[in-house]
Protein backbone atom coordinates (compact mmCIF):
# COMPACT_ATOMS: atom_id res chain seq x y z
CA UNK A 1 0.00 0.00 0.00
CA UNK A 2 1.44 3.31 -1.05
CA UNK A 3 0.67 6.25 1.22
CA UNK A 4 -0.80 9.20 -0.64
CA UNK A 5 -2.29 12.50 0.50
CA UNK A 6 -5.63 11.07 1.63
CA UNK A 7 -3.95 8.31 3.62
CA UNK A 8 -1.56 10.83 5.21
CA UNK A 9 -4.59 12.89 6.25
CA UNK A 10 -6.19 9.86 7.89
CA UNK A 11 -3.00 8.93 9.75
CA UNK A 12 -2.47 12.53 10.86
CA UNK A 13 -6.09 12.65 12.03
CA UNK A 14 -5.68 9.49 14.10
CA UNK A 15 -2.54 10.94 15.69
CA UNK A 16 -4.18 14.26 16.53
CA UNK A 17 -7.36 12.67 17.89
CA UNK A 18 -5.40 10.18 20.00
CA UNK A 19 -3.37 13.02 21.51
CA UNK A 20 -6.51 15.04 22.18
CA UNK A 21 -8.94 12.32 23.31
CA UNK A 22 -6.74 9.39 24.28
CA UNK A 23 -8.71 7.00 22.09
CA UNK A 24 -9.96 7.08 18.53
CA UNK A 25 -12.95 5.39 16.94
CA UNK A 26 -14.08 5.39 13.32
CA UNK A 27 -16.89 7.83 14.07
CA UNK A 28 -14.36 10.31 15.49
CA UNK A 29 -12.37 10.15 12.26
CA UNK A 30 -15.51 10.52 10.14
CA UNK A 31 -16.63 13.57 12.12
CA UNK A 32 -13.18 15.19 12.05
CA UNK A 33 -12.56 14.66 8.34
CA UNK A 34 -16.17 15.24 7.27
CA UNK A 35 -16.49 11.88 5.53
CA UNK A 36 -18.97 9.04 5.92
CA UNK A 37 -18.47 6.22 8.39
CA UNK A 38 -18.49 3.60 5.59
CA UNK A 39 -15.64 5.48 3.91
CA UNK A 40 -13.67 5.45 7.17
CA UNK A 41 -14.48 1.75 7.71
CA UNK A 42 -13.16 0.88 4.26
CA UNK A 43 -9.99 2.90 4.79
CA UNK A 44 -9.40 1.45 8.27
CA UNK A 45 -9.78 -2.07 6.83
CA UNK A 46 -7.08 -1.25 4.26
CA UNK A 47 -4.85 0.24 6.94
CA UNK A 48 -5.34 -2.75 9.23
CA UNK A 49 -4.59 -5.25 6.46
CA UNK A 50 -1.42 -3.35 5.56
CA UNK A 51 -0.18 -3.01 9.13
CA UNK A 52 -0.75 0.73 9.62
CA UNK A 53 -3.25 0.51 12.47
CA UNK A 54 -4.41 -1.80 15.20
CA UNK A 55 -8.03 -2.02 16.31
CA UNK A 56 -8.90 -3.42 19.74
CA UNK A 57 -12.01 -5.36 20.74
CA UNK A 58 -13.79 -2.09 21.61
CA UNK A 59 -13.15 -0.55 18.19
CA UNK A 60 -10.41 1.79 19.38
CA UNK A 61 -7.86 2.55 16.67
CA UNK A 62 -4.15 3.03 17.31
CA UNK A 63 -1.34 3.75 14.90
CA UNK A 64 1.21 0.99 14.39
CA UNK A 65 4.94 1.57 14.60
CA UNK A 66 4.90 1.53 10.79
CA UNK A 67 2.36 4.39 10.61
CA UNK A 68 3.51 6.57 13.50
CA UNK A 69 6.49 8.17 11.70
CA UNK A 70 4.27 9.01 8.71
CA UNK A 71 1.63 10.61 10.93
CA UNK A 72 4.20 12.54 12.96
CA UNK A 73 5.98 13.79 9.83
CA UNK A 74 2.71 14.97 8.29
CA UNK A 75 1.59 16.63 11.52
CA UNK A 76 4.92 18.41 11.99
CA UNK A 77 4.77 19.76 8.44
CA UNK A 78 1.20 20.92 9.01
CA UNK A 79 2.04 22.82 12.18
CA UNK A 80 5.31 24.38 10.98
CA UNK A 81 3.86 25.52 7.65
CA UNK A 82 0.75 26.93 9.33
CA UNK A 83 2.85 28.86 11.85
CA UNK A 84 5.01 30.23 9.05
CA UNK A 85 1.95 31.38 7.13
CA UNK A 86 0.48 33.03 10.23
CA UNK A 87 3.81 34.80 10.84
CA UNK A 88 3.45 36.21 7.33
CA UNK A 89 0.01 37.58 8.24
CA UNK A 90 -2.29 34.83 7.02
CA UNK A 91 -5.36 34.30 9.23
CA UNK A 92 -5.17 31.15 11.37
CA UNK A 93 -8.05 29.30 9.71
CA UNK A 94 -6.66 29.95 6.26
CA UNK A 95 -3.11 29.13 7.35
CA UNK A 96 -4.10 25.69 8.68
CA UNK A 97 -6.24 24.94 5.61
CA UNK A 98 -3.42 25.93 3.26
CA UNK A 99 -0.84 24.04 5.31
CA UNK A 100 -2.94 20.89 4.92
CA UNK A 101 -2.57 21.21 1.15
CA UNK A 102 1.11 22.17 1.14
CA UNK A 103 2.32 19.55 3.64
CA UNK A 104 1.88 16.71 1.15
CA UNK A 105 3.68 18.24 -1.80
CA UNK A 106 6.58 20.22 -0.36
CA UNK A 107 10.02 18.68 -0.80
CA UNK A 108 12.05 17.53 2.19
CA UNK A 109 14.68 20.15 1.31
CA UNK A 110 12.22 23.04 1.20
CA UNK A 111 10.52 21.93 4.41
CA UNK A 112 13.86 21.61 6.22
CA UNK A 113 14.75 25.16 5.18
CA UNK A 114 11.36 26.52 6.29
CA UNK A 115 11.67 24.71 9.61
CA UNK A 116 15.19 26.01 10.17
CA UNK A 117 14.14 29.55 9.23
CA UNK A 118 11.15 29.46 11.60
CA UNK A 119 13.32 28.09 14.41
CA UNK A 120 15.87 30.84 13.81
CA UNK A 121 13.14 33.51 13.91
CA UNK A 122 11.73 32.24 17.21
CA UNK A 123 15.19 32.09 18.80
CA UNK A 124 16.27 35.57 17.79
Amino acid sequence: MQIHEAAENYLECILMLSRKNGQVRSIDIANYLGVTKPTVSYTMKQFRENGYIDVDAHGCITLSLKALPIAERTYERHVVIAKMLMALGVQETTAYADACKIEHDISDESFACIKAYCAQKTEG
